[in-house]
């Protein structure tokens, strides 16, 4: 029979066999589909910058028609709830205790100084710059209303790609892009650790089925099990959370076959090193986290020091991010994004290479 027809022969029916495991599991069935799901629900109405409500505490000591009207007019954004407090030292117990996030206080002589102070709770740095950036642009517009002064320059705001400023839009597409790097990394690894904890991969050996083969066979079936997660994921971004989709899906498609390398070939070294499907487990998140981190799903890799600015060149889920919201949010294809696309093939063109020398 001839070599390359035998070894296609081989390579279909340990395709069956994956497909026939990954199917026929509960653990692999509640795996693929519970968790993905969830974590996009989660992450979709959780993830945001957003500070829609916040508890303030006022501490008027000047009382006059002025910081009444001021007080009014921080009411009447609808932003924030006021609690009234006499003096600063009840207010700074009650920011201490959690009740309030930031405490407006108008001192005795603000009718001569024109001074407000504001004090926010600044263990969480960014609730704290956004709380205290509305009620001071709140304020301003105030005092300059009452006082009838126009400004001397009308600034006319618009954002394109996302004209509310939403964070949905911006989160819900990195979500895809992290579903299907835990998903991909996490099956890839226990599937072939648990070849070997039930003595299967040894019933292999003695096959005629070569490795290049088997780790064929079982990358396909999980990257099949990750397009399926892209897909299924991004109707639902789409369908329910209203993400808009400008792009084309080849250049969507093209994206996370080549993000697909680098997860399936860290899943496999993975396995390399993996003795039981608990320590595959543990390798996977210590290695999957800091890949989310440095990645720029939630923190600007600008933001970062030089030196972890270096380091985030090796993370393909940074390049895949920045494909996947560009296709989603910019409307942009391969054409492109060509520097991405050639960093996500040469970084998982290394990682199968070095997987396929791990794993024997």
């Amino acid at each position: 029979m001839n070599p390359v027809r035998a070894s296609l022969i081989r390579l279909r029916a340990l395709l069956g066999k994956e497909f026939r495991q990954l199917l026929r599991d509960p653990r692999m069935r509640f795996f693929m589909l519970v968790p993905p799901l969830f974590q996009l629900l989660a992450f979709g109405y959780a993830a945001s910058f957003d500070v829609r409500h916040a508890e303030i505490a006022v501490v008027d000591q000047a009382q006059t028609p002025a910081t009444r009207e001021l007080r009014a007019a921080v009411a009447a954004t609808g932003r924030f709830t006021l609690h009234h407090f006499p003096a600063m030292a009840a207010a700074a117990a009650a920011l201490d205790r959690g009740e309030i996030r930031a405490i407006l206080r108008f001192a005795p002589d603000f009718e001569q100084s024109r001074a407000v102070q504001f004090v926010s709770d600044g263990s969480d740095s960014n609730s704290a710059q956004m709380i205290v950036g509305q009620l001071s642009q709140t304020l301003q517009q105030s005092a300059r209303r009452s006082a009838g002064i126009e400004p001397p320059v009308q600034v006319e705001e618009r954002a394109w790609f996302n004209e509310n400023l939403d964070d949905r839009p911006y989160f819900v597409p990195g979500i895809i892009a992290t579903i299907v790097l835990i998903t991909t990394v996490i099956l890839t690894a226990m599937t072939v650790v648990r070849e070997r904890e039930l003595g299967t991969l040894e019933r292999l050996l003695v096959t005629p089925v070569a490795r290049l083969e088997f780790l064929v066979a079982k990358m396909a079936a999980v990257a099949s099990v990750g397009l399926f997660d892209v897909v299924l994921i991004s109707v639902i971004a789409v369908a329910w959370f209203g993400v808009p989709f400008r792009g084309n899906g080849i250049g969507l498609l093209a994206g996370s076959l080549l993000f697909l390398m680098s997860s399936l070939g860290i899943g496999l070294l993975i396995s390399s090193y993996a003795e039981t499907q608990q320590q595959a487990m543990l390798l996977a998140f210590f290695i999957i986290m800091p890949m989310v981190v440095l990645s720029g799903f939630a923190f600007p890799i600008q933001n970062m020091p030089e030196a972890v600015q270096w380091l985030t060149w090796l993370d393909p889920l940074r390049y895949y991010l920045v494909v996947i919201r560009d296709v989603f949010l910019k409307g942009g294809g391969m054409g492109a994004h060509g520097f991405e696309y050639g960093m996500m093939a040469l970084l998982g063109a290394a990682a199968l290479l070095l997987s396929l020398q791990r794993v024997k």
